[in-house]
This record gives C-alpha cells, structure tokens and sequence, in this order.
C-alpha cells in the first residue's frame, strides 16, 4: 500500500475509533502502529479482531499506476497487486482483502474486456488470497504454491498478534498448484513462479515478468516497513535475510520490484530492507543470548534508531521486536 496514505489512514486516532466502533481497541494494538504490543493481554477481548483488520485495510481506496503496456499495479486494501492484462485475458497476482471485492472489481472491468484467466497467491496470508473465491466464480483459475492451499485448509492464529483464522472455504481454496517452479506464457509476457525456502511463511513465492522486468515478492519485501513474520507457518527472521538475497540476485538496477506492501521498489529499496533486517536479527539475538526474556528484550528498545525510518506501517518497534524474537 501507498506509504504516505497508510500513515494518514491508519493512525492512532483512527485506529482507536475504528477499533470501538468494530470489535474493541485490541484489534489495533495487535495490528496497527502506534500501538503498545502488550496493551491487549489486559484488554477486553473483542469480537473477531481479523473483521476489524479487514474493515480497516478495506477502506483504503485503490491506486493504479503503470508498470509497462499491459501490466498495472493496483495498490491499496491489503497490499499491492499486479495485473498483466490482454487478449489472453486477465492475470492477477494477489487479491486485497474481502471488503475491497466491489472496488477491485470496479478497477479490473475498467482496465478491459478481457476475461479473468488465472490468479496467483503469494502465499497464504488473508490479505492476498481473501478474494480468491469470487475472482474463482468471476471465471478465473487460483494458482499457488502446494503449501499455500495446505495452509488455506488448516486454522491459524498470527503470534504475536492474536488473531485467529479458521479454515479458508473450499471455494477458495486454489485449484492449481505447483511445487518448485512455473511458467505462464500470455499477452507477449513470461510470467516466472518460483518457490522460495521458509521465509515470511513456508508458502512464499515471487513473480518475476521476464519481459516487463518487473518481480512482485508477496511479504517477502515490506518497503519501508517493519515486516510481518509467521513464525506458525515456517517463517523466520533469518530465511527473510535469505530470500532478500535471493531476490537481489534476480533483480538489476531497471528492475521494478512489488513490495507485498509499501511502494514500489527498487533493488536499492531492497538492499536496505534486507540490511535492517539483518541489524534487527543480530540485536535480538545478542538479548537472547544474554537470557532477556521477549517483555525484556522490548524494554532494552534495540530498534529505537530504527523505528524513524521503520516504523510508521504495520508495526512498531516493540511489536516488531517480539516478531524477530519469535522467530529467531
């Protein structure tokens, strides 16, 4: 999402209004910035915190910029997606949240008359799949990793956010999947899908359009963001350092690069987030080594110098903090 609209809406005010007039002020704590991480083991449980969380992302309005002839990101309610549009039809990668179905829906008929032929998920985060259903119903075939849909069929809940998710439905669920690599070939472009080792969760892949140079990473790369890690789905602190590198890798100084959220990127955007990954991963592990407990490690602050420049999206210092700690 647009890093300047984030800041403005999703703020402490808004967060504290949306969160009372939805499910309580414990969905924010857990999830917005600006919010204490341990605010809500005192306070009242709420309704359904993953409600709120989409009520919230779903009111960002969707952007759409061009990344070359055919091929649009859409930025906004739960990320980025991009969209290679043609006479081959409609690719989407990614989905936004479900609130945002009218408003994608909008934007994909107003880029052409093509039918919608496949969607790719990132990975297997609400976020990124929670439309897959009707964009399925809308004619289109849901691609992902193997994982992906094993992990889309099971319960989760997010540490240490708190956040309960039952099972995806099966109609969302992907119909196609694959386990190392794949290639789609439509509207004059290669689209490669390749697996990546546990890292933001153990269902992640990127997209790389060989001929637009463009490579959406899914939660792989959070631009300017302190990132979420899933520890409960094979993610880790150290396998998001491995994949930045593998990512740099693959990406020149013309590459444009998707963020899963922030704004688009380039291999410097991501040379940075990959360095402050790694300050992060080391400070955390030096408080554990030394036997501070995760309430002890966010009490030394060892991100205070990062958070200016880090902080200001989903997470704060603390909360990010204990993600690094949990999955270090």
């Amino acid at each position: 999402m647009d890093r300047d609209l984030t800041s403005t809406l999703i703020t402490r005010r808004a967060i504290l209004r949306g969160a009372t007039a939805l499910t309580g002020a414990i969905a924010a704590t857990r999830f917005f910035p600006g919010a204490s991480a341990f605010a809500w083991q005192t306070a009242a449980a709420p309704a359904d915190p993953a409600a709120a969380i989409r009520v919230q992302m779903g009111g960002i309005p969707i952007r759409t910029s061009k990344l070359a002839d055919n091929l649009s990101l859409l930025s906004g309610p739960g990320g980025n997606v991009v969209v290679l549009n043609g006479g081959d039809g409609k690719f989407l990668v990614d989905t936004f949240v479900s609130p945002a179905w009218p408003k994608l829906k909008e934007t994909l008929d107003g880029l052409g008359s093509a039918p919608l032929k496949y969607v790719i998920d990132t990975h297997w985060h609400f976020d990124h799949t929670d439309n897959n259903a009707p964009l399925h119903a809308a004619g289109a075939t849901v691609l992902a990793h193997e994982n992906t849909k094993k992990r889309m069929s099971q319960p989760h809940e997010l540490q240490p956010l708190g956040i309960k998710f039952p099972p995806s439905p099966a109609e969302a669920l992907p119909q196609q999947t694959f386990r190392d690599k794949h290639k789609l070939h439509a509207n004059g472009e290669t689209m490669t899908l390749t697996y990546m080792r546990p890292a933001h969760t153990d269902t992640d892949i990127y997209v790389h359009f060989q001929k637009a140079n463009v490579l959406h990473t899914g939660d792989l790369f959070f631009n300017g963001l302190y990132p979420y890690i899933d520890g409960g789905t094979g993610g880790s602190t150290a396998g998001m350092i491995a994949a930045a590198n593998l990512l740099l890798e693959k990406a020149d100084n013309n590459t444009k690069i998707v963020p899963g959220h922030g704004p688009l990127g380039t291999k410097s955007d991501l040379v940075m987030f990959r360095d402050m990954l790694s300050t992060a991963l080391d400070r955390v592990q030096k408080l554990k080594s030394a036997g501070k407990s995760v309430q002890e490690a966010i009490a030394a602050k060892p991100f205070a110098d990062l958070d200016p420049a880090w902080g200001k999206g989903l997470f704060n210092g603390d909360t990010f903090v204990h993600i690094v700690y949990l999955t270090s």
